[in-house]
């Protein structure tokens, strides 16, 4: 029980790590593809990390497999969302940072 209360609390710590990179990519990243990227892909891992270790040591099998549950609902759903999001906000307009190395979209589907 100690090991698993121990791996737990590293995971809460590498979750809250991967949750705090999220948060500052939204306030520190130029412009909106930037800022959903850090969302999607550190706030997945951040969350799921977190739920991973609530399924560690949840003292019976139901929050363990609605935490189970939760980061599969994540993994799924959050990449895909921010990519639509994304194309949606290039369909509407939004301009990518000037310091933007390549935009695929420019001579595709986009607009």
């Amino acid at each position: 029980m100690i090991f698993a209360t121990v791996l737990a609390g590293i995971l809460i710590i590498v979750g809250s790590v991967f949750a705090l990179a999220a948060a500052v990519g939204l306030v520190r990243f130029p412009d909106v593809y930037s800022r959903m990227h850090a969302a999607s892909k550190a706030g997945t891992m951040g969350s799921g990390l977190m739920m991973i270790a609530l399924a560690l040591i949840a003292d019976d099998v139901a929050t363990a497999t609605r935490a189970a549950a939760g980061v599969v609902f994540f993994i799924l759903t959050a990449p895909v969302a921010a990519h639509l999001v994304a194309k949606a906000a290039y369909a509407v307009g939004y301009r990518m940072w000037e310091g933007s190395v390549v935009d695929e979209m420019a001579d595709g589907e986009g607009r």
